[in-house]
């Protein structure tokens, strides 16, 4: 059995959309992308390279496959992403049994997220990181597939966009780790405490 650990840039008001460039996501009139650009330290990569090292590999919904594997395997080499995201296995959801995966390494789930990734799980042996994919999230957090989610909270409040928590539903976690950077991101890892099958809800 596996387990899969959520990985977002957030808001303080918990908006997930677009943090990394200006035309990253432009869904709904979306008109601040970017938005987490400039908060980046030594403190924040040595973080980051600590999470993905514990990673297995990747779980993407297609959206983020595509935008994350064009970007990055058209900037110059070396860097710390490029080769570590084509190398990666990437396990892609889709609802089409006929999307092309184009890059190395991917694996094509196609079906509804929640039955897909569950059989995933339950054959994987590690973690599965999953990376933006906004709406396989949800669909994993309501179907509680989810065992840990490693935010890096943002001092930015922006008032619109997709936020990663959208349903409005009481989820406890449990604080893990956090880790202040120079610029005012705090990196946090919250445990999902799963219910045994069988017991009482608290």
């Amino acid at each position: 059995m596996g387990t899969i650990c959520v990985y977002e840039a957030v808001t303080l008001d918990g908006v997930m959309q677009a943090p990394g460039r200006a035309d990253e996501d432009e869904r709904g009139g979306f008109a601040h992308g970017g938005w987490a650009v400039g908060y980046d330290d030594d403190v924040l990569a040595r973080f980051a390279q600590r999470a993905m090292a514990a990673s297995t590999g990747m779980l993407l919904g297609v959206r983020t496959y595509y935008d994350l594997l064009r970007h990055w395997t058209a900037q110059p080499r070396p860097n710390p992403y490029t080769d570590a995201l084509v190398d990666a296995p990437k396990h892609v959801v889709s609802r089409d049994p006929s999307t092309p995966l184009p890059y190395p390494n991917s694996t094509l789930h196609a079906g509804d997220a929640h039955l897909t990734v569950r059989r995933l799980k339950e054959s994987w042996d590690g973690r599965l990181t999953v990376l933006g994919s906004g709406e396989v999230v949800a669909s994993l957090d309501e179907a509680g597939l989810v065992d840990e989610y490693v935010l890096l909270v943002h001092p930015v409040v922006l008032g619109s966009g997709h936020r990663l928590f959208a349903d409005e539903h009481r989820k406890d976690l449990r604080l893990v780790e956090a880790v202040p950077t120079t610029t005012g991101v705090l990196a946090c890892r919250y445990a999902v405490d799963h219910p045994h099958p069988g017991s009482a809800p608290v």
